[in-house]
């Protein structure tokens, strides 16, 4: 992950997910890459412009859907091949991740902002193939052993 990738996968549901990963723009901007992410209003106007794939929702939980982006993923992934998938949730990530190291994809997790001392049920399906966990709180690094403190997002 020293070396600059030819192509990023930004993955994550609409709402603060989605904002999480906007807000990473001066890190992804100049990098060739694409969304996935909910067809809804916010997410649409967020990513204007930029190639993006929807996914099915809801997703927390809904295990009809769990298996239409593993799908889904199985066919972005193999048509797109990127070098690194990055997310910050929700559970559309789990099945980007998993396939993604299946396909050589190095991996970074964000921890959403909002929790400061439990896991979510993302970040413990993800952790296991994800190679920078990182969080915003330095609770949270009691909760993941692995991951990174960078400090706030916002």
């Amino acid at each position: 992950m020293h070396t600059k990738p030819r192509k990023i996968c930004l993955v994550g549901s609409s709402g603060g997910h989605l904002t999480h990963l906007v807000m990473l723009k001066p890190l992804w901007s100049k990098c060739n890459r694409f969304w996935v992410t909910f067809d809804k209003e916010d997410a649409n106007s967020a990513l204007k412009g930029e190639q993006v794939y929807h996914c099915y929702f809801p997703t927390n939980r809904n295990m009809r859907n769990l298996i239409r982006n593993t799908v889904l993923a199985w066919k972005i992934l193999r048509r797109e091949k990127p070098d690194l998938i990055v997310s910050s949730g929700a559970a559309v990530a789990v099945p980007f991740f998993w396939l993604g190291k299946l396909f050589g994809a190095k991996t970074i997790y964000i921890e959403v902002f909002d929790r400061i001392d439990k896991p979510t049920l993302t970040g413990r399906l993800v952790s296991p193939v994800t190679d920078r966990f990182i969080v915003e709180w330095d609770e949270m690094t009691k909760v993941y052993p692995r991951a990174i403190n960078l400090g706030s997002i916002f």
